[in-house]
This record gives structure tokens, C-alpha cells and sequence, in this order.
């Protein structure tokens, strides 16, 4: 049974594993396909911090990283009161997978279904953004950066 307010999401990445894990990990990297600026410390208790906009700022810290396999990081929105910094949680799974990596990501704790609907436009958004980037392509300018 799904949690009422938890994205689930899939996505198949023509990639290794090692290969998408730093597209997660490595600020430089994760500028390719989502975000204006990217401060990353993929460790327990490292920070999470991503300007996903230019005005939208992602803030939290990171609970599990088991590299190329799975990170976990707390979630949230600088100046939120619905979804404050580290108020939500992002878990993802790395499968190797036919010839690439299964990507499995699970975010979980959204205050209702309005955020749950939001967010889960975000992540199938920024997860295409992330499988074009981490096999080799160019996903192009973000249509919703704002700045």
C-alpha cells in the first residue's frame, strides 16, 4: 500500500550505476540537469543544498549513502511552512539493470496531496532531465528555471 502523500517514480538510465550515483552527487554534475547552484556533501549528516530554479532552494541532509547504490536525504524548501528544510525524505535505489541502472526513487512526508501531486510533476521533470544527462546527452535549458 502507497503512503497517501509519497512520490514514487522509476526511471531507466542507459548508464552504470557509478555513473548516475555521481550525476546525483557531484554539484558540477547535477548542474547538467537540474539547478542554478549545487552545495553536496554526500555523506552522513552532509548537506543537501540545490537553488533548483534560481529562486526555488531545496535544502536538507543526507541520512544513508551507500555509494553507487542507494542515498537517502532529508527534504525541504527554504522559506516553506508547508515543506520547511528537512521536513520530507528522498530515498534512492541504483539496480544495475539491463545494461544500464534502474533508478527507484521514493519521496516521502509531503503534507498533502497538493504538495504529493507537485512534487511528483518535479521529480518525472528532473529524473528525464537526469536519464538524458547521466547516458551522455544534453538535456538542453531548463524550462523551468526562472532566472
Amino acid at each position: 500500500m502507497t503512503e497517501p502523500f509519497t512520490v514514487r517514480r522509476e526511471v531507466q538510465i542507459t548508464a552504470p550505476p557509478a555513473t548516475v550515483f555521481a550525476f546525483l552527487t557531484d554539484p558540477e554534475k547535477i548542474l547538467r540537469w537540474m539547478g542554478t547552484e549545487a552545495t553536496v556533501e554526500p555523506h552522513l549528516d552532509g548537506l543537501y543544498l540545490v537553488n533548483v530554479s534560481g529562486t526555488d532552494i531545496a535544502q536538507g541532509r543526507f541520512t544513508e549513502v551507500i555509494p553507487v547504490h542507494r542515498l537517502a536525504y532529508s527534504f525541504g524548501w527554504q522559506g516553506s511552512d508547508r515543506i520547511p528544510p528537512g521536513s520530507s525524505l528522498v530515498e534512492i535505489d541504483l539496480i544495475e539493470r539491463q545494461g544500464g541502472t534502474l533508478l527507484r526513487m521514493t519521496h516521502s512526508g509531503l503534507p498533502d496531496a497538493e504538495a504529493s501531486a507537485a512534487h511528483e510533476q518535479g521529480w518525472m521533470h528532473y529524473l528525464a532531465r537526469l536519464a538524458v544527462a547521466a547516458a551522455g546527452g544534453e538535456p538542453g535549458r531548463d524550462p523551468r528555471r526562472k532566472t
